[in-house]
């Protein structure tokens, strides 16, 4: 009978394995002409006068032409001199920034794009950082099949040591099911880090942003537009599309980010993300409830080692081909280590989602 706990860890082996078939079919976009569009690159910040500096150079660098392009920075009830920091840049040749008239990263975005002129809205963040042919890349990909909204990916910048590399492949699990749910056309996540959007697409869904909710202002929107069934919604796979995030500051805020982000599951109402996130926690639910009792009966270990089996398997393909299409390859060899430690990690931001208060960042 103990056997048949195994059938629990069945549906999570079958929907990853899916999602990694669906992801290996993911073809690398090939930018072919230069698009003559309108954009308008949206950032809400919030006391972030060190990082902007650097991502507006960043905007400056791009090969797109700067006549078809505006910089957005709405500043969100910051208390140091981000605001002023924004304005005294002088290179970008249409620069508006803004104050938020409320509170919140997402009125924040809302404000910026009912102040852009451009056809297409492309968000990120202040501590974001692309390479120069970003904006050209996915404004052609957006020229090319005109979706409402495209997924675009995201990386984590290198950090040595055990913690980095372990951020670092939980990220890429994270773009690999994103990149694999899209492809198949029924995407579960996005990050606005690296996000792009009709601006007509977003004000028509913007009363359905969960507004009673800090944050989620790209996961309600990818929602939002998934109810509605002619949306088209499209993952970008380039290299050149890329936007690299930094870490953040402590392992604590490292956790409080992501008990944020699980923080917001309470509100969704789109069945599949439902699924794959309920599957998920049980079956690490399941691992580590095996774990322990066979610290106390050893017939459970087996179980144990046949359920960690048979959930690593799924992961290390996702993992295997994420990888290799970021070149990160190299950080496979912290694979184990990071299963082992992964379970442990989602119930101690499980804990936190459940008992800390929301924070903006």
């Amino acid at each position: 009978m103990k056997w048949l706990i195994i059938i629990v860890v069945l549906p999570y082996f079958v929907i990853l394995l899916k999602i990694y078939r669906n992801l290996r079919k993911v073809k690398p976009f090939k930018q072919e002409g230069k698009p003559l569009i309108k954009v308008s690159v949206v950032i809400a910040c919030r006391n972030e006068e060190k990082n902007l500096p650097s991502l507006l150079k960043n905007l400056y660098s791009q090969d797109y032409d700067p006549d078809l392009f505006e910089v957005i920075v709405v500043d969100d009830n910051s208390t140091d001199n981000t605001c002023n920091t924004a304005s005294a840049f002088k290179q970008i040749r249409f620069l508006k920034v803004l104050q938020n008239p409320e509170r919140g990263k997402k009125s924040a975005i809302r404000a910026g794009v009912e102040a852009a002129s451009g056809e297409l809205i492309i968000t990120t963040d202040a501590d974001c950082r692309s390479g120069e042919r970003w904006i050209s890349t996915v404004t052609a990909f957006y020229n090319e099949t005109k979706p409402d909204l495209i997924i675009a990916p995201v990386q984590l910048e290198n950090k040595p040591g055990f913690s980095g590399r372990f951020r670092e492949l939980e990220f890429l699990s994270l773009q690999g099911v994103t990149a694999g749910t899209a492809a198949a056309g029924n995407p579960v996540m996005c990050n606005g880090a690296n996000l792009a959007f009709k601006k007509e697409a977003y004000i028509s869904h913007s009363e359905n942003l969960h507004n009673e909710i800090l944050s989620g202002d790209d996961i309600f929107l990818l929602h939002s537009l998934k109810e509605e069934k002619k949306s088209i919604i499209s993952w970008l796979s380039s290299a050149e599309g890329i936007v690299t995030t930094s870490h953040t500051d402590s392992l604590e805020s490292f956790l409080f980010q992501r008990a944020r982000w699980i923080s917001k599951a309470q509100a969704y109402d789109d069945g599949y993300t439902l699924l794959i996130s309920i599957v998920t926690f049980v079956t690490i639910l399941t691992n580590i409830s095996l774990l322990l009792f066979g610290i106390i009966y050893q017939e459970f270990l087996l179980l144990f080692f046949v359920s960690f089996f048979l959930k690593s398997i799924p992961d290390f393909l996702i993992l295997y081909e994420t990888t290799g299409k970021y070149n990160k390859r190299h950080l496979l060899k912290w694979f184990i280590p990071s299963q082992i430690v992964y379970p442990f990690y989602v119930i101690i931001v499980a804990f936190h989602a459940l008992f800390s208060e929301s924070r903006w960042k």
